[in-house]
């Protein structure tokens, strides 16, 4: 069979990697970007052709707005860095409940990770914008609750699905002799697991946390469906104030490059992350 499928092995290990961490790989190339390149010159060149003799240059309109989708980016990164963050915290802890001894406790990590992992992400983002108050009260101080906080929880739901798969394939990836040889040295389930299994995780967990942060930075965009002031918002707030038609494609393959700019270092340094820290059986 590797005779007749030379790429076989290499896939057969992709598919476990991505069995084990719980999320499809990320896999960006050169030719991505090429191909995103492309297509802005081509908008800008068809942009240009449409423009009437009183319009600005393409460019320079590009360049007259890019300081205000470069604070709508910045937005975009600010709601991964928050949704990242509360997700792998929960993640981390809704993983190690998937691996418990308690039937209850582990029936319950199980459904809460699979509800929350094969959920639309766009549908999560409407239940928190329209199910969480606007405002709480405490202690007789109004604290309101803005949009951009609803769509962060909205987001670190998913993400909290699918770190707790990474959390609990990395763990269960460890060898069985690894318990066994702490419980010959009188170790305890909890020491087992915070002092000798979770050391050895965290190679393994890395990866594709990272590959996980690359797709949820891409997602943050759809926080602009529910009338967040990010990237996506701001660009087409930018192409209602030009009022021409032509712009439409330069515009939204410029926001392409700056995610692509940003995730691609990611992916590439996820790949070398997963070469490095290859577990070899």
């Amino acid at each position: 069979m590797p005779v007749l499928l030379p790429a076989a092995e290499r896939l057969l290990r992709s598919a476990m990697r991505e069995r084990a961490s719980g999320a499809r790989a990320l896999q960006l190339t050169p030719a991505h970007g090429a191909a995103l390149l492309v297509a802005f010159v081509l908008g800008c060149g068809i942009a240009q052709a449409q423009a009437r003799s009183y319009d600005p240059s393409i460019l320079a309109t590009i360049w007259k707005w890019t300081p205000l989708l470069a604070r709508g980016f910045a937005f975009n990164l600010a709601i991964s860095f928050i949704a990242m963050a509360i997700g792998t915290v929960a993640g981390f802890f809704l993983g190690f409940a998937q691996i418990s001894l308690f039937p209850a406790v582990k029936r319950g990590a199980w459904f809460t990770m699979h509800f929350f992992r094969n959920a639309p992400w766009l549908v999560l983002l409407f239940y928190c914008m329209f199910l969480l108050p606007f405002q709480v009260t405490v202690f007789g101080v109004t604290i309101p609750i803005p949009d951009w906080t609803k769509a962060t929880l909205g987001l670190a739901l998913p993400v909290m699905a699918n770190v707790s798969e990474i959390v609990r394939g990395a763990i269960q990836s460890i060898p069985t002799t690894q318990w066994e040889a702490a419980a010959s040295l009188a170790f305890n389930r909890r020491q087992t697991q915070w002092m000798i299994i979770f050391p050895q995780c965290i190679k393994r967990m890395l990866p594709p946390w990272m590959n996980l942060y690359a797709i949820l930075t891409m997602s943050t965009v759809l926080a602009s469906i529910v009338g967040v002031n990010e990237m996506m918002t701001l660009t087409q707030r930018a192409l209602s104030a030009e009022n021409r038609p032509g712009l439409l494609l330069a515009f939204y393959s410029y926001v392409l490059l700056w995610f692509f700019v940003y995730c691609y270092p990611i992916a590439r340094w996820t790949v070398r992350l997963e070469a490095r820290y290859a577990v070899r059986q």
